[in-house]
């Protein structure tokens, strides 16, 4: 039999025709990025779709993409397929993840929570920011206990914060932590400035933080009584510069879970966190938003995937616009691909329900792919899949 979202788009066409009714958003990836971007006030439109300076790397990411080209195989089996992967432990219906993405809420007021409920229905990995509007607790509450879940650390000032965060994770049902590397400063982003907009000066992305028993240890009144002070305290812990290679033995002390290192793009790197005894690596540049003119995720992950070969895990984000994408990804050594922007659109203009069909979206595209390539499991594709254009 073929997978289960095979059918997703025969159900629209049988809605239409024997229904009369049409999508309520966008199908088209470009035309739900501007839906998006049309619902949004400028302070969030601007914090959702920009990226550091002139955002050259924003634009290398979609670049590296167009650049690799799928390279079709005919008569080939792909009556029978599947998309099933294991990835650190974790069952996936699909190699596909729910990149970290903080302050949800400026997107939609049911932020995380919406994105959680919508990732459960699609049987996918939600990768819960640190800088969620809501508490993980409430974030894994709302994806249900059978959802599986990971959760993004932002390494702060002061260990046993660190460790807090990193205990509640696993008592609350995440299964692995994905530690965010390239962050430990704002990257400068115009956008952003131009409106002034930083919401986490608005207690808004803070919740784990203002519900964390060491950070409210660290506040001469709770928060509920001093806000402003819990937010200056927050601005001076949020992330920590000074930590190193050596620090990662630390976080390993504090969880048996599965540690992953996000924002790798050096094969050097990729060496260095394979040595350190991590399980695993996302290869990204956090979408184009922190690092000006940097390489294009995707252009860094054969190098990063040479390097390491099967000592660890190795994931991917930032540029992914739709199905063939994450297709090219995984064909160039991915194990699995984490997307982001395009969750956010869809949470922009529906909710839960834009959000879910977002989802819906990428994992049907995604099998097409597979099976118009000529190909009939996951565990198929590799680099032989695609051909390199000229720029």
């Amino acid at each position: 039999m073929s997978t289960p979202f095979a059918n997703f788009q025969y159900g629209i066409y049988l809605e239409g025709a024997m229904n009369g009714k049409r999508p309520q958003h966008p199908m088209a990836w470009d035309a739900l990025e501007r839906e998006a971007t049309a619902r949004l006030a400028p302070g969030p439109r601007g914090y959702l779709n920009g990226g550091a300076g002139t955002e050259d790397t924003m634009r290398a990411n979609l670049a590296a993409f167009r650049r690799q080209r799928i390279v079709p195989r005919m008569l080939r089996d792909v009556e029978t397929r599947s998309l099933a992967r294991t990835v650190l432990g974790t069952e996936m219906p699909a190699p596909l993840l729910i990149a970290p993405i903080g302050v949800q809420s400026i997107v939609h007021e049911d932020g995380e929570l919406a994105v959680a409920r919508a990732a459960a229905t699609a049987g996918l990995t939600m990768i819960a920011s640190t800088a969620s509007s809501y508490t993980m607790e409430a974030v894994a509450e709302a994806g249900g206990a059978g959802s599986p879940r990971w959760y993004q650390l932002y390494w702060p000032r002061g260990r046993e914060l660190a460790r807090s965060l990193v205990e509640r994770a696993e008592a609350a049902g995440y299964t692995a932590i994905v530690v965010t590397l390239d962050t430990w400063l704002l990257g400068w982003r115009p956008r952003d400035l131009q409106e002034a907009y930083l919401p986490f000066l608005e207690s808004v992305g803070i919740a784990n933080y203002l519900s964390d028993p060491i950070f409210r240890s660290t506040l001469e009144k709770p928060p509920e009584e001093d806000p402003m002070a819990a937010v200056g305290q927050f601005v001076g812990v949020f992330s920590n510069p000074a930590v190193t290679w050596e620090d990662l033995a630390f976080l390993r002390e504090c969880t048996t879970l599965p540690i992953v290192l996000k924002g790798i793009l050096h094969p050097d790197d990729a060496r260095e966190a394979a040595a350190r005894g991590v399980d695993g690596i996302i290869v990204s540049n956090h979408g184009g938003r922190q690092v000006d003119g940097a390489i294009g995720a995707l252009d860094a992950l054969p190098g990063v995937v040479d390097a390491v070969g099967d000592e660890l895990t190795v994931l991917f984000d930032s540029g992914v616009r739709c199905g063939a994408d994450v297709f090219k990804a995984l064909a160039l050594g991915a194990r699995a691909v984490a997307v982001g922007r395009p969750v956010m659109w869809g949470l922009a203009v529906g909710g839960e329900a834009g959000a879910t069909l977002v989802l819906q979206s990428l994992l049907a595209e995604l099998d097409l792919t597979l099976a118009l390539s000529g190909l009939a499991h996951v565990d198929q594709v590799d680099r032989s899949a695609l051909t390199a254009v000229a720029p």
